[in-house]
């Protein structure tokens, strides 16, 4: 038995601006985007077959462990491209990064089964082949490949590195919440007012400089759920300079605590964080 094991770091939208729907259906956005020092870990373990198993397993409750989880889907790309067919592969999915949250968790990992068993299989596939498959499958999974600070653009897969900017965040999610990218954009595209300040050409500009900005961080998507969720309200009347990652239902301040009166009990919080330059990564126990 061969195996290998990665960490795939969350990420956050440190300016998100939904530019306008597509024909497809997805939404062009401009967006900074920015890994953390938060985590999942993932044990790929693959063996001889006489035909193709895929088997995934983990210490979540909140995802499922079957053909609709994203590391499957990928695992099945992966294996169609390659033309791999005579192999049992185990997986385990070890979750910290929330569910259904706006940090690419699910993304994150789909990207880390492209990765390791592109590894596994001693570089089968080329970067362009790797950097196809993960556009295939989501908008999020080229960034969270590689990592770091990026402009993404078109639906999110577009991406161009730009200056990385060290500094604390923290986290905070309503326990409980989890909500849709899906249906985040479909209420923007109800909206009667979708303009945007630009504020991703403003940063990226300071970034190139080496410089930050934190009052330029910006979240199109907030409008568009904040009608209906109370509880995404009250974070950002609550907590000083805390801003919706993608399509919410986690804020994040850059800051190494989160200070705020709201009764942590009812609150998922992650301090002391720092953001990374870095995506996916294979580790040594």
């Amino acid at each position: 038995m061969k195996q290998i094991k990665v960490r795939t770091p969350a990420k956050v939208n440190l300016t998100l601006e939904v530019l306008n729907r597509r024909e497809d259906g997805f939404h062009n956005i401009q967006s900074i985007m920015q890994t953390i020092s938060l985590y999942d870990y993932i044990t790929f373990a693959i063996e001889p077959s006489d035909n193709l198993q895929i088997e995934l397993n983990g210490n979540s409750k909140e995802i499922p462990y079957n053909q609709s989880n994203l590391v499957y889907k990928a695992a099945v790309k992966f294996f169609e491209k390659a033309n791999i067919n005579n192999i049992k592969l185990n997986v385990y999915i070890e979750k910290h990064i929330p569910v259904a949250a706006g940090l690419a968790g699910g993304s994150t990992n789909a990207a880390g089964t492209f990765f390791a068993l592109n590894k596994l299989f001693n570089n089968i596939l080329s970067e362009k082949a790797i950097d196809e498959l993960c556009a295939s499958l989501g908008s999020d999974l080229n960034f969270c490949l590689y990592g770091g600070c990026a402009l993404c653009t078109s639906r999110g897969e577009i991406t161009e590195k730009i200056p990385f900017y060290e500094q604390d965040i923290s986290l905070i999610k309503p326990k409980n919440l989890g909500i849709s990218a899906k249906e985040a954009y479909v209420n923007f595209s109800k909206l009667d007012d979708k303009s945007n300040p630009d504020n991703t050409t403003k940063l990226r500009k300071l970034l190139e400089q080496n410089k930050f900005d934190k009052s330029l961080i910006y979240n199109s998507l907030e409008k568009s759920l904040f009608p209906y969720y109370e509880e995404l309200r009250k974070i950002k009347s609550n907590v000083k300079n805390s801003l919706m990652s993608g399509s919410g239902s986690t804020f994040f301040v850059l800051e190494p605590e989160i200070k705020t009166t709201l009764d942590k009990n009812n609150y998922d919080i992650f301090e002391n964080l720092k953001t990374t330059n870095s995506g996916v990564e294979e580790i040594n126990d």
